[in-house]
């Protein structure tokens, strides 16, 4: 019940306090379910035992001449039960206890985190290490559309050297610079080159256009349709050398690039030309 309840909280990509934080959410509510259950039951359990107490004491009317030995008899019996049932529990289960220290439970309760948190980790690299095609435009003022392969762990300056090497047989001037003067704009923002595309997939990160964990290519979501709506459709992403963009930033559409910020929450565009 907890590795299926478990796996339904889990679908898709959570960061690793999530992982840890839903595990333990779903052991602690099934293990108070179960809790209930029996509570219910000794519950059930105590008010028919009662009953029964009631009925003998209707039974056993004092005015009777034979009541001693009824009652005798009866409270025997009772003596009994109860001498039976305090051997059996030794406390009262029905106690709430689960505020009070627990030093096994508290280690157990450890070691369950950071075995989450290694499974989580490694889930993770297997992750970081899986392929991921992007599709990008080298941009000098035109667009060179191009298709490349790398890890989702790897970050945008280990993506542009990759880039850097594609085109360096074509482009004279990428073929001259160095990784550090190249930029990667996607949905309008300058992604810094320490990020990876991990960090971008996980966190769902968006831009002004639309998402910045999309790397596929699809119709510009500012001149289609309705441009106002949440959407998950991208655009190719572009590569621009440095001493381009400083000299162009003043026009169109280098003049709305930014730098990304994963704390800041982008507004998107409604309508425009690219």
């Amino acid at each position: 019940i907890l590795e299926t309840a478990f796996k339904k909280e889990t679908v898709g990509l959570v960061t690793r306090e999530q992982y840890v934080e839903k595990r333990v959410n779903i052991r602690t509510k099934i293990e108070e379910e179960e809790k209930e259950k029996l509570q219910k039951l000794q519950q059930e359990e105590e008010e028919l035992q009662m009953q029964k107490r009631k009925k003998r004491r209707v039974r056993g009317d004092p005015r009777l001449s034979f009541y001693d030995d009824i009652g005798n008899g009866s409270d025997e019996d009772e003596f009994e039960n109860q001498e039976t049932q305090k051997k059996q529990l030794g406390k009262d289960p029905t106690v709430e206890t689960s505020f009070l220290p627990d030093r096994e439970r508290e280690a157990e309760e450890q070691a369950e985190r950071e075995r989450l948190k290694m499974q989580w980790s490694r889930e993770q690299e297997l992750i970081k290490n899986e392929p991921l095609s992007i599709t990008y435009s080298y941009w000098d003022g035109t667009g060179h559309r191009r298709a490349i392969q790398v890890r989702k762990g790897d970050s945008i300056g280990e993506f542009l050297r990759a880039v850097q090497q594609q085109l360096a047989p074509e482009f004279r001037e990428v073929r001259t610079t160095s990784v550090e003067n190249l930029l990667y704009v996607k949905e309008d923002l300058i992604i810094p080159h320490q990020h990876s595309f991990y960090e971008l997939i996980i966190n769902k990160a968006r831009g002004k256009s639309g998402p910045l964990f999309h790397f596929d290519v699809h119709e510009d979501v500012r001149t289609i349709a309705d441009a106002t709506k949440e959407k998950d459709e991208s655009h190719a992403g572009k590569v621009v050398e440095r001493h381009w963009y400083e000299k162009n930033k003043h026009i169109f559409p280098a003049s709305r690039w930014e730098i990304y910020d994963p704390t800041k929450k982008w507004e998107r565009y409604t309508i425009h030309g690219d």
